[in-house]
């Protein structure tokens, strides 16, 4: 019995992996389109065929071009999550975390243009682009997970809720601006290094907090 039961278990195991396989297929496939052509202009033809696959077979893990941009992005926002929890984990004093966790923050997108990319209609303020109401909601929510560590760190330092909110929302402004800039080479025009940029901005907000708000004990 014991011996049928594992039998059935590794069975399982197989055909999750084939499925797992072929989710990750589509994904990349979708990825390279989307990168190509954006949300709007894409399509599920073009999507099953770099995949491998007919339209009509991918609708059963993917309903819609959507669902696919969706967890994509989802992914994507998942990873910078990590990175930014882990790198404000490690320092004990408020101010510290802030730095660790801004730094993440930027330097995830610096290293991985093509998620920047993805999550572009997020930073830029467009129309969701056909994207349903929930899923829309869901993806902004996750950006804002993202950026929770920094707002924690301002409220420890001293801030209320309201000025964290503010001075996260500014931080999050400049460094996707850079980002912008310097991965469309526009950083150029100015003759100056966009990692620098932020480090000065960072460390003019910390001198800020350091002179106007008293860590509470």
């Amino acid at each position: 019995m014991a011996h049928m039961s594992s039998e059935y278990s590794s069975s399982l195991q197989r055909k999750q992996a084939g499925i797992d396989h072929r989710r990750n297929l589509i994904l990349d496939a979708a990825r390279a389109v989307f990168r190509e052509h954006g949300l709007e202009a894409a399509s599920l033809r073009e999507i099953a065929k770099r995949a491998g696959y007919t339209p009509g077979a991918i609708y059963s893990y993917y309903p819609s071009k959507e669902d696919m941009y969706g967890a994509l992005l989802a992914e994507s926002l998942q990873r910078l999550q990590g990175a930014v929890e882990a790198a404000a984990a490690k320092p004990r004093l408020p101010l510290r975390k802030l730095h660790a966790a801004a730094m993440a923050f930027y330097q995830f997108y610096a290293e991985h243009p093509q998620d920047l990319e993805l999550g572009f209609y997020l930073f830029n303020g467009l129309k969701p682009q056909g994207l349903n109401k929930n899923l829309n909601t869901a993806l902004n929510t996750a950006l804002l997970a993202c950026l929770q560590p920094i707002q924690t760190a301002l409220q420890s330092h001293g801030l209320s809720e309201k000025k964290a909110v503010a001075e996260t929302t500014a931080l999050f402004a400049h460094s996707v601006g850079l980002l912008m800039l310097q991965h469309t080479g526009r950083i150029r025009l100015f003759a100056q290094n966009p990692a620098q940029q932020f480090e000065m901005h960072l460390g003019h907000l910390l001198d800020r907090l350091v002179a106007t708000t008293p860590s509470t004990p």
